[in-house]
């Protein structure tokens, strides 16, 4: 039907013409889900109100008693392929429909209804942010999405004080939690690159950036959460309240509970950053200096590294963010043909307050063996710097390169397997150009809370290395997507066979076997509070973990 509009249906959002039948509908809610039953029906055997149901295919496959629920926002069967798509580009599903929720009690009552539907029932439950999984983390296949950017409550309020905090809901995107922190001087400690996440989602994963050798990942900087379990029920946890659930969560990968709201640690906010890259020809040099640099207290507040494969040209593309400290040395420099190291470091400061930081970042660049001719430096504010990669993206979406698959590959690998790993994967496996940033630089694990449900490697440092390529469309060379999966694929099969200390950070996998041995050790607490929390396995079905009901052993 022209103009028809998405199903939207629930108790307070049924519009039916006739003043006595609005009244009857406000007055009684017994005869308003008789009401919703002889609509469904009705609506079936019209054809000019194809608008107002799940489509056919749909709707034999659709409980009745979920329509019914009395949702303050609603539920929605059409529009759906929104919810089939994410960042990754990879995988597709479309669900039975999305719900918009207004409250955590729509999120509660929905997952508790599936829940009571039973071990017969295969509808599943996922949580969706703002669609930046990469391989259908986010989709539940014929189940049920839940558009958590819809859920609004509670208002998101900054606590000021000794121990300040922000609270915020699970559909929250960082960068609005930047803007609205920033207002009273204060922000987050520990960050993602990219800010246009929700909070749920990168506390479902990590969270890493490069504060995090200082403050740990962003799981580690939650005072407290407020989770939806695979049963339906409501928890405030903390480390000192429901604490297994609390740390089951964190990096749970959506397993245990859906986060509607999180506390989240705040620290005084600079007023502005020093941005600082250099580069190095060895790889030796470079992981010596970054190991150097993340050992010092109080030397610089982020530390991040890139590896530049072929890239012509590549110390102009910088003039337009950053200053050489030696224009004419920088402009002989040849990058074409090389693989070099590049060393991203930031130090923030306050104008007003702090003493001159320029000596201070001197002193400490002197101890470095990066190439003298390639030191470039600006300076910015603290918002420019973290909200850096959405420049980017601007730029991509300009050119229609940002909706491109995306087969990234993010590795967690220890000190003692670095050198082997960057000879191997930068000396043959990457041969040539990688169509986007290689990211890789060190933490302290002492600065992790070891009881999250995230796995990383055992030893006290260790490198997240991350291959963040874009895919070309109908490109059979080395930027295509077959070509840089089956790339991905020879490096993890390099690291399962000869670097097993090496774990994946947002780990792929298809095999339940393969996420016991991502596991290890730990694969027993999983499956206990798996049991626990979401024991038919309603919750987030696209991370592929439990394909069928869970079983006890």
């Amino acid at each position: 039907m022209s103009g028809a509009q998405p199903l939207s249906l629930s108790v307070r959002n049924i519009h039916i013409m006739g003043s006595q039948t609005s009244a009857i509908l406000q007055n009684n809610n017994l005869l308003i889900h008789k009401i919703i039953m002889v609509l469904l029906l009705t609506c079936t055997l019209e054809s000019n109100t194809d608008d107002l149901l799940p489509s056919s295919n749909h709707y034999s496959s659709v409980p009745l008693s979920l329509m019914q629920l009395p949702f303050d926002g609603h539920l929605s069967f059409h529009n759906l392929h929104f919810a089939a798509q994410d960042f990754g580009g990879l995988f597709s599903s479309l669900p039975l429909a999305v719900l918009y929720p207004r409250s955590v009690s729509d999120i509660s009552l929905a997952v508790s209804h599936v829940f009571q539907l039973g071990p017969s029932s295969d509808l599943k439950v996922a949580a969706r942010g703002h669609g930046h999984s990469l391989q259908g983390q986010a989709q539940a296949p014929g189940g049920l999405i839940i558009s958590m950017e819809s859920l609004q409550k509670p208002k998101m309020r900054v606590f000021t004080g000794k121990t300040p905090f922000v609270e915020v809901p699970g559909g929250e995107l960082w960068i609005n939690i930047l803007h609205e922190t920033l207002k009273y001087g204060l922000a987050p400690s520990s960050w993602t690159d990219y800010l246009h996440l929700t909070v749920g989602g990168t506390l479902s994963n990590g969270g890493i950036s490069g504060q995090a050798f200082r403050h740990g990942p962003q799981i580690n900087n939650v005072y407290q959460l407020e989770v939806v379990t695979g049963k339906g029920e409501v928890f405030t946890c903390s480390e000192k309240q429901n604490s297994d659930l609390f740390h089951g969560v964190l990096g749970g990968l959506g397993q245990f509970g859906i986060i509607t709201s999180a506390r989240i640690s705040l620290e005084p906010a600079a007023k502005k950053v020093k941005w600082i890259r250099v580069l190095y020809h060895d790889f030796s040099s470079f992981s010596k200096d970054q190991e150097q640099l993340i050992s010092l207290e109080g030397a610089f507040d982020y530390i991040e590294g890139f590896v530049m494969v072929n890239r012509t040209g590549l110390l102009n593309n910088w003039r337009s963010s950053f200053n050489p400290k030696d224009p004419v040395q920088a402009s002989q420099f040849n990058s074409e043909g090389k693989t070099l190291y590049c060393l991203e470091l930031a130090k923030y400061f306050d104008p007003d307050v702090d003493e001159p930081v320029d000596g201070e970042i001197e002193r400490l660049l002197g101890n470095l063996g990066y190439i003298s001719s390639t030191l470039f430096m600006s300076e910015v504010s603290l918002l420019e710097f973290l909200d850096r990669v959405h420049v980017s993206e601007l730029k991509l979406r300009e050119s229609g390169l940002w909706e491109v698959p995306h087969p990234w590959l993010n590795l967690l690998v220890p000190k003692s397997e670095i050198d082997d790993f960057a000879r191997e994967v930068f000396g043959n496996i990457l041969t040539g150009n990688s169509n986007g940033p290689i990211l890789i630089y060190p933490v302290n694990k002492s600065k992790w809370n070891r009881q999250t449900s995230l796995v990383t490697p055992r030893e006290d440092i260790f490198y997240l290395v991350a291959f963040l390529s874009s895919a070309m469309p109908f490109s059979t060379e080395k930027d295509g997507l077959e070509q840089i999966l089956a790339r991905n694929q020879n490096i993890m099969d390099y690291c399962k066979a000869k670097l097993p200390g090496t774990n994946q950070y947002l780990p792929q996998y298809n095999k339940q076997e393969d996420w016991e041995a991502h596991y290890g050790s730990r694969w027993e607490v999983f499956m206990r509070r798996k049991l626990k929390y979401d024991p038919l396995a309603i919750l987030s079905p696209g991370q592929r973990i439990f394909r069928n009901k869970i079983q006890v052993t």
